[in-house]
């Protein structure tokens, strides 16, 4: 058992499970692009776009973009409206208020980010930044996720390469355990969790994947899942949609070498990513760190799981970790 220092997560490891029949998921299918929604020629399949990357001589909501990002066409949230709650008895409701956004990170109908040119995945990491920084103009909400679902059983809905913003007026539980865990770490020691954590693995390095001077990619100490990994910023900073110019083309690199690693370690897996950082409307935090986490999605979340809140991980991190760093990216 390992217990997570973040967060408190207790995560049980039983390799033996691990020589058990597991299929890898099924994989995303494609469709002809005529039929691809999110498709070049395809604009009026979608909401009017909110930002795109265009070549010079288009037009907002045609033909000629890079990178679009669009409202959500079935959004979970709704932009539209106020924070009043309602209570009845012992429970409390109110409007589901938010931004729930899609970020379309080509403009052909290809299905993995991996083989998007570094300028085209720097572009949708451009456009993460953006979009950020203009819901964070609404104070109306206070924390926005990133987030990747590839594959139908990672929860995508279109193979079409995609990803998704929802902002909330509130910050959700995962984030105020990592933001707690954090902070009580911090008064604890008087340096940042993460700090410690990217020496630490730099230090052992059996768990290390990727080591740049700006980034350290890693699979976690207590690893929910087989092959999670995390992608942590060397440089000090809470808030994502503060990253510097220069550091988005070297995230970009990042992000690309290590998805094509998972797909080569584990022959094009569903997997989910999703950016964690500081909520909007609170200022630089000395002691939290915003960063990526990719999960792949090649095991099932079952009852024991979902009873306990703790995981089984049939692969050890270390194991996992040797596996990426053999793989040698085209």
């Amino acid at each position: 058992m390992r217990k997570d220092p973040l967060v408190s997560r207790w995560v049980m490891f039983a390799p033996d499970r691990g020589q058990r029949p597991i299929n890898v998921l099924a994989h995303s299918v494609t469709i002809p692009a005529d039929r691809d929604p999110f498709a070049e020629g395809n604009e009026s399949e979608t909401p009017p776009e909110l930002l795109a990357y265009r070549n010079q001589d288009s037009r907002p909501n045609g033909p000629g973009w890079r990178v679009r990002v669009v409202p959500n066409k079935f959004p979970a949230l709704q932009i539209e409206g106020d924070l009043q709650q309602r209570e009845q008895g012992i429970y409390t409701s109110g409007l589901g208020l938010g931004s729930h956004e899609v970020i379309i990170e080509c403009p052909h109908s290809e299905t993995n980010m991996s083989r998007l040119s570094i300028d085209n995945i720097g572009e949708v990491l451009s456009a993460y930044k953006h979009r950020l920084l203009t819901l964070k103009c609404d104070p109306r909400f206070v924390h926005a996720l990133i987030f990747k679902n590839k594959g139908a059983l990672a929860g995508a809905s279109l193979p079409h390469c995609h990803s998704q913003l929802m902002a909330t007026s509130f910050v959700p539980p995962a984030i105020e355990d990592e933001l707690d865990g954090a902070l009580q770490y911090f008064r604890d020691r008087n340096v940042s969790i993460f700090e410690d954590m990217i020496q630490q693995e730099l230090a052992v390095g059996t768990r290390v994947v990727l080591n740049t001077d700006s980034f350290l990619v890693f699979c976690p100490f207590a690893s929910r899942c087989p092959f999670e990994t995390w992608i942590l910023p060397k440089r000090q900073g809470s808030h994502f949609e503060n990253i510097a110019a220069p550091m988005i083309e070297t995230l970009a690199r990042v992000l690309k070498s290590v998805l094509r690693q998972l797909e080569c370690a584990l022959d094009d897996p569903p997997y989910n990513y999703f950016i964690h950082s500081a909520p909007l409307n609170r200022p630089e935090l000395p002691y939290y760190l915003w960063h990526m986490e990719l999960l792949p999605r090649i095991t099932h979340v079952a009852g024991f799981e979902l009873g306990t809140g703790c995981f089984i991980n049939p692969i050890l991190p270390e194991q996992a970790a040797t596996i990426l760093r053999a793989i040698m990216p085209n």
